[in-house]
């Protein structure tokens, strides 16, 4: 196995334009390809915005021409794309998808489990999904109020996951409790965690930004200074973890 190199991409979400915001996804993908990432990480909803008024008409079917780009961008740098967006579902309200775009060409559907209080008027909960498989290592996903249950990343970390990739809205005032929990997780489970926030207003939220990697340690390696998009890119070798912000 190589030695990991992983992205999260802190994104500004074009309200509802799904081809805006795929495009801006390819472009920060093809950078962190660049950088030697193999996983680039969006936040929650990356594709739409947060908007619960618009997921009924904005819920996109995993086939769907405009998300081609992503697939090709994945199979042409071989990186693992995890994007979000509102999928469609048969059985009514859509659910809160991070849908992944992998090197093969392939495409991984994992599912928001736990909602937020309030979100069940627009969304039904999901099943979760499998881990990713990453050059051999297992990532677990998770979708922002996920990390609230700790038997979440518990679970993760028994299944043997070697990165918690967690893709979230963490508004300014909740950011200080949401990364004391991510940061626990790392610390309690040796489980590195990544984090991909929002980075500008999205659904009436004042998004934090400030999207981080924590060590198996739970000591922060590196983390956005603030909100804006940027793409942080962190990197494992015999030495610990290291990261920048490019």
């Amino acid at each position: 196995m190589t030695a990991p190199c992983v992205a999260a991409a802190q994104t500004v979400a074009a309200r509802g334009d799904i081809v805006a915001n795929v495009a801006r996804h390819v472009a920060l993908a093809r950078r962190a390809a660049a950088e030697g990432a193999r996983l680039v990480l969006f936040p929650e909803l990356s594709l739409t915005g947060y908007e619960p008024t618009l997921a009924a008409e904005l819920a996109l079917s995993p086939d769907d021409a405009r998300l081609a780009p992503l697939r090709d961008v994945a199979a042409r740098e071989r990186i693992s794309v995890v994007a979000g967006a509102p999928l469609a579902n048969a059985d009514g309200k859509p659910l809160i998808a991070a849908l992944t775009f992998t090197p093969q060409g392939g495409l991984h559907v994992y599912t928001k489990q736990y909602l937020h209080p309030g979100e069940e008027t627009a969304f039904a909960p999901g099943t979760g999904g499998a881990a990713l498989d990453v050059d051999g290592r297992r990532v677990a996903l998770a979708v922002c109020a996920e990390i609230a249950h700790a038997r979440h990343a518990a679970a993760a970390a028994e299944d043997g996951a070697r990165l918690y990739a967690a893709s979230v809205l963490v508004s300014v005032n909740g950011y200080a409790a949401d990364a004391a929990l991510l940061q626990g997780y790392a610390a309690v489970h040796r489980m590195p965690v990544l984090m991909a926030n929002h980075g500008g207003m999205t659904g009436g939220w004042e998004s934090a930004g400030r999207s981080a990697l924590w060590d198996e340690r739970g000591e922060l390696v590196v983390a956005a200074a603030g909100g804006g998009e940027c793409l942080l890119v962190a990197r494992c070798d015999t030495a610990g973890w290291s990261g920048q912000v490019v």
